[in-house]
């Protein structure tokens, strides 16, 4: 197993509370203080994606604004 993969096992993955039981689509974030870590709910072997805190922050203003 790689550091990588090891590394966003341990993470605390949570959805948004604006996901429903239904089914959908969604992801899931990971916050660490200086990143964020980003899945598919639904196919988490697949991968993460991994921005820094400022950037996550900069997407949430954007689209609280649309």
């Amino acid at each position: 197993m790689n550091t990588e993969q090891s590394e966003t096992q341990s993470l605390q993955w949570f959805k948004s509370s604006h996901s429903g039981g239904e089914g959908g689509e969604c992801i899931e974030v990971a916050p660490t203080p200086a990143t964020i870590h980003i899945r598919d709910s639904k196919a988490p072997a697949h991968g993460s994606l991994t921005v820094h805190s400022t950037t996550w922050a900069a997407f949430l203003d954007l689209a609280r604004r649309a």
